[in-house]
């Protein structure tokens, strides 16, 4: 069983501080649904209104259509991992797996028959009576996924259960923990400040920020087409060039910024409406460093511009180069490591081009 998460105008407080504000958004049955936000925007007061040990201050919590108004975290159809797992040290494997349903007065080989059929679930076949220090820390992971599907309950709330593990484990936990979403079939709601995890597992994902939706999407929509400033910086890396608009033609709009003149989409308030902009108006454009080139005849766009060449970074299968215009303003853009960059001293005046389709223009 899976059920729909919906949150309608959800607001919580602590005095006069708004810790979530007026937060509406649908969760699909089934869905990998991810929050995604700095420390402190709200994602996990938001995971412990769902749960239930935080109660609303105003609006409601639905799960399945049900209001979950005055009914706690036991009697709700969801499990909470919490970021530090809390696994319990003294107990074996498959008694950890299954310990709320010995809560629950199941017998003992009720209770270990389960344990086994999630050990298969999480790939820790006959580890069952290992104990916790005795497994890595990606096994202990799945060993808490595991605990939290022995209920059975309809939604699984994560809370950044990944934060503690190294990149490489992170990164293969990710994949996992996908696979295992896609085996049981139920609602995930995700808790994150990584955007690389967001965008690798989600079906769709709400940015945060100061307690509030900045947008919510498809995890390609969010990153091709952010809808504010911040989800344009915080998801992924970006390029800002301030400047003022010149003219707009549809919804292309050419952009005054440091002398240069190009051209971008206007940006979305929302999946339906762009914004409308007009001689004159602070803006921002965007461009990414991905969709930044080296200027030649085979790749010549519609934006061109120059700059000086600071410093280049080494990162493994990708350089990346620094660069400023007129001393004023910064830009970024990346090429894989097989790329040639040893004409590109400090310095020396580099020719750059990009599309105005990759580009995205938004209010300052």
């Amino acid at each position: 069983m899976s059920a729909d998460v919906e949150l309608q105008n959800v607001s919580v407080t602590f005095g006069s501080f708004y810790a979530a504000k007026n937060v509406s958004v649908k969760i699909r049955q089934g869905e990998f649904f991810s929050f995604l936000g700095p420390s402190g925007c709200g994602k996990t007061t938001l995971l412990r209104a769902i749960s239930g040990f935080l109660d609303p201050s105003e609006g409601k919590v639905l799960i399945a259509g049900q209001d979950m108004a005055g009914i706690g975290p036991n009697k709700r159809p969801t499990s909470l991992i919490f970021q530090n797992l809390a696994l319990f040290p003294l107990m074996s494997v498959a008694d950890n797996i299954a310990f709320s349903l010995e809560v629950r007065g199941k017998g003992k080989a009720e209770r270990r028959k389960r344990a086994d059929e999630l050990l298969e679930l999480i790939a820790l076949t006959g580890q069952g009576d290992k104990k916790v220090h005795e497994l890595s820390g990606g096994q202990r992971q799945r060993v808490a996924i595991a605990r939290a599907l022995a209920i059975e309950p309809e939604v699984l709330l994560l809370d950044e259960p990944l934060s503690a593990l190294d990149l490489k484990l992170r990164q293969r936990m990710r994949t996992e923990l996908r696979a295992i979403q896609k085996r049981v079939g139920i609602t995930f709601i995700y808790i994150t400040h990584d955007q690389g995890e967001a965008l690798t597992m989600s079906d769709r994902v709400a940015v945060m920020n100061e307690g509030e939706l900045e947008q919510v999407g498809l995890c390609d929509d969010v990153y091709d087409f952010p809808h504010t400033p911040f989800v344009a910086t915080f998801v992924g890396e970006n390029n800002p060039f301030y400047g003022k608009v010149l003219s707009v033609n549809n919804e292309i709009v050419k952009v005054d910024s440091e002398g240069n003149t190009f051209l971008a989409k206007a940006g979305k308030i929302d999946e339906k409406n762009i914004h409308n902009f007009s001689k004159g108006d602070d803006v921002i454009l965007f461009i990414r460093p991905e969709s930044i080139f080296i200027n030649n005849q085979n790749n010549k766009l519609d934006n061109n511009f120059t700059a000086k060449v600071n410093t280049i970074e080494f990162e493994g299968n990708l350089k990346n180069i620094y660069l400023s215009i007129n001393s004023n303003m910064n830009v970024r853009f990346s090429v894989p490591n097989a790329v040639d960059t040893s004409e590109l001293s400090n310095g020396k005046d580099l020719e750059l081009t990009f599309s105005s389709q990759k580009a995205v223009v938004l209010p300052r």
